[in-house]
């Protein structure tokens, strides 16, 4: 049976748009309180307002440290404690290694792989001591085989899904639930599209998700019952050959 998450609080980073506003908004329609964290403080205000009362923004650059640090102290203040952290923003680079730029990779691994193992590094003790909570990343289909068009992007989500299951195992006999929710093609800003009416016609022809697809199963793996932990929930659109 189906828990409820009414009343427990959030930190979602990337929340200003695509799967982490989609996953604000849904989790908000649920009854979490959250913490919405990404670089655009204009966009993160917008929603912010929209949610209402149960939101408050937290700008941050996740590929500064320091601003992982402040994330998470500002949003213990603001909610009181923290009971679900959804590790969601992320980075993407694409093309031929011997054609690609190494500074862009680095910034890509500070924030696909480095934000995410501090972040969960800061949160993981506070949920010990009051006794659980969970941790989502937003992982990849490219996390599960290497996929030759993204190697970079590939590889950081390869240890995203080292990191899941080695962190899970020593949480697990805390009450701490941690997971990978890895999709495949999302239509959204991330590969360019931002018509809606775009975005429908694909999503239409089975060739990718929908962000709200995506804060579907976010939400399916936070709400089983405490003796269940979805380790890796990959989602796909129906035609992806993958």
């Amino acid at each position: 049976m189906a828990q409820s998450i009414a009343g427990k609080t959030a930190i979602i980073t990337g929340a200003s748009s695509g799967i982490g506003r989609a996953a604000a908004r849904r989790l908000a329609a649920e009854g979490v309180r959250v913490a919405l964290v990404a670089r655009s403080a204009e966009k993160l205000e917008a929603l912010r307002a929209e949610i209402g009362d149960g939101a408050v923004a937290i700008p941050a650059d996740l590929a500064v440290p320091a601003d992982v640090d402040r994330m998470v102290t500002e949003a213990s203040a603001a909610l009181g404690r923290i009971d679900i952290l959804f590790a969601n923003a992320g980075a993407y680079i694409s093309g031929d290694v011997a054609e690609g730029d190494p500074d862009q990779w680095d910034q890509l691994l500070l924030v696909n792989v480095n934000s995410v193992f501090r972040a969960v590094g800061r949160v993981l003790p506070a949920m010990i001591a009051q006794g659980g909570g969970d941790i989502i990343v937003t992982s990849s289909v490219s996390g599960h085989q290497a996929i030759q068009w993204e190697p970079v992007y590939s590889a950081s989500k390869h240890a995203i899904q080292s990191f899941v299951h080695g962190v899970r195992r020593q949480a697990g006999p805390h009450n701490v639930r941690v997971g990978a929710l890895a999709p495949g093609v999302v239509l959204n800003e991330l590969w360019g599209l931002v018509d809606e009416q775009v975005i429908a016609e694909r999503a239409g022809r089975r060739e990718g998700l929908l962000c709200e697809d995506v804060a579907d199963a976010l939400v399916f793996m936070l709400t089983r019952p405490a003796n269940a932990t979805v380790r890796d929930l990959v989602l796909l659109p129906s035609n992806q050959d993958i």
